[in-house]
């Protein structure tokens, strides 16, 4: 007779940590800038296909390159993580001719 082997479930956790292969750093490919921000999906297509192949829009944060990388690569959410740069009012200058 033979003799049955139970089968084992083997249970793996994703890790965040960046020496998985799929989590690999963000670079911009056009500047090699390391910072890159989540886009907004604008199309149909960017809704609804590109997370069929595990895609998201990213655009560079020095350059502004808007670019697809897979859904596992760490970048930054939109407007946060970072300082923004508000224009400050500029004084007035008694120099100028006010007609």
């Amino acid at each position: 007779m033979a003799s049955v082997k139970p089968f084992v479930f083997e249970v793996k956790h994703m890790s965040s940590s960046a020496d998985s292969p799929l989590a690999q750093p963000y670079r911009c490919r056009d500047c090699g800038s390391e910072l890159g921000f989540r886009s907004r999906r604008r199309t149909m297509a960017e809704r609804f296909v590109l997370p069929l192949f595990l895609l998201k829009p990213v655009r560079c944060g020095e350059c502004f390159h808007r670019d697809y990388r897979l859904i596992f690569t760490p970048v930054h959410e939109r407007g946060s993580d970072l300082p923004r740069k508000t224009p400050g009012k500029q004084p007035a200058r008694p120099e100028r001719n006010v007609a």
